[in-house]
């Protein structure tokens, strides 16, 4: 009986909250027929995963969040950030969805399992895994974003003293580019897989410097968007390719030699912490334990 009032009363809370998301958050009939006559671009979720696939139902039930298309051009350009195709952008919408929903059910699952009636900390704790399990994903991203902008980061002066080596060798930048992530120590490298979709377009004919203005805009690091203004600058003002090149390699290194020694610098204070709560204890019942056992027995 009591697993049956339990679902009555869950099924009447998500029905009740359908029900005011409805006709509270639900658009007007004038905004709806604007938006026909003004469709937004969309990405069907046939492009990026096959039919009656796990990756396609996603998508479906993604395409189904309703996002301002602000919202929905941060998320794309997040994605593809993190190294992931603009047409996932449903998949990770629907992944949220199912996190925002399988959480909760898990959870009032193993709840009613042990024959536990709802309380109020049971809601909160559902509410709670219903909001986790939405942001969870996006705290993903972010997280994997910022891995691959550090990755590029540090692999960028790398490439570019290649770069350098071979334009000082005769090699023109588009030829220069090539070679340098061709070398196998970039083999799976996100900004040498950048770089080689930048030459790909350049060869398709878009114009170089708007094909590496692409990949800064994808990348969103700010040190490749400073190298593609140096090379709009170089070939704007026809300075030496070579010596700006090894000049802003060179920086580059600094910057990194410079990041590595701040980091250094803050593990003193870091360590206070694990010294003061788990380290010292530890010594000071080993030096003073002793002395402490001593003193007990002379005063017996």
């Amino acid at each position: 009986m009591i697993y049956l009032i339990t679902l009555i009363v869950f099924t009447s809370v998500l029905l009740l909250a359908l029900a005011l998301y409805y006709f509270l958050v639900r658009k007007s009939v004038v905004a709806e027929r604007l938006e026909r006559l003004f469709p937004e671009k969309k990405y069907p979720a046939s492009q990026s995963a096959e039919s009656g696939t796990w990756e396609y139902k996603l998508s479906r039930i993604g395409e189904m969040v309703d996002l301002p298309q602000q919202e929905q051009s941060k998320y794309t350009r997040i994605l593809v950030a993190a190294g992931f195709r603009k047409e996932s952008l449903f998949l990770f919408f629907g992944i949220k969805v199912l996190l925002a929903t399988g959480l909760p059910a898990l959870y009032f699952f193993f709840y009613t399992a042990r024959g536990a009636a709802f309380d109020t900390q049971a809601l909160l704790l559902l509410a709670v895994c219903a909001i986790g399990g939405y942001l969870l994903p996006s705290y993903w991203l972010y997280a994997r974003k910022r891995t691959r902008q550090e990755q590029i980061f540090h692999t960028l002066p790398d490439i570019l003293d290649l770069v350098t080596v071979c334009v000082e060798a005769g090699l023109s930048m588009d030829a220069a580019l090539i070679k340098a992530v061709e070398t196998p120590q970039f083999g799976n490298d996100p900004l040498a897989m950048e770089i080689k979709i930048a030459a790909n377009e350049t060869r398709a004919g878009k114009p170089r410097i708007e094909a590496m203005r692409d990949m800064a805009e994808r990348t969103m690091v700010d040190d490749v968007k400073a190298f593609v203004t140096m090379l709009a600058q170089t070939e704007r003002f026809g300075t030496s390719l070579s010596r700006a090149l090894r000049s802003y390699a060179d920086s580059l290194r600094t910057k990194r030699r410079q990041i590595a020694e701040e980091t250094a610098a803050k593990t003193t204070i870091k360590m206070i912490f694990p010294l003061i709560l788990f380290i010292m204890p530890a010594l000071l019942v080993v030096i003073l334990g002793p002395a402490l056992v001593q003193i007990v027995k002379i005063f017996k």
